[in-house]
């Protein structure tokens, strides 16, 4: 019952940041609500019982593509609004 709880919890963290990436206006602060959706759903995961899935959601999915396009929106001066 408290993990059912806790994966709804968890489910709607993916759902706020997804609606903060794309309502927010900044595009620093969108990408970075977007990893943060990402890294939920690797939390989402694990609970669920598929540690491998969440190894390559956290790695790709909330580190290295993050990483990329706040690299990106630095390097082009996108993200000075």
């Amino acid at each position: 019952m408290l993990s059912e709880l806790f994966i709804l919890v968890i489910c709607a963290g993916i759902l706020v940041s997804g609606i903060l990436a794309v309502s927010l206006h900044g595009l620093m602060a969108a990408m970075i609500s977007a990893g943060l959706a990402s890294l939920f759903a690797a939390v989402s995961y694990v609970l669920l019982a598929a540690p491998d899935v969440a190894m390559a959601e956290a790695a790709i999915g909330a580190g290295l593509s993050t990483l990329v396009f706040l690299y990106a929106i630095r390097k082009t001066n996108a993200g000075k609004e």
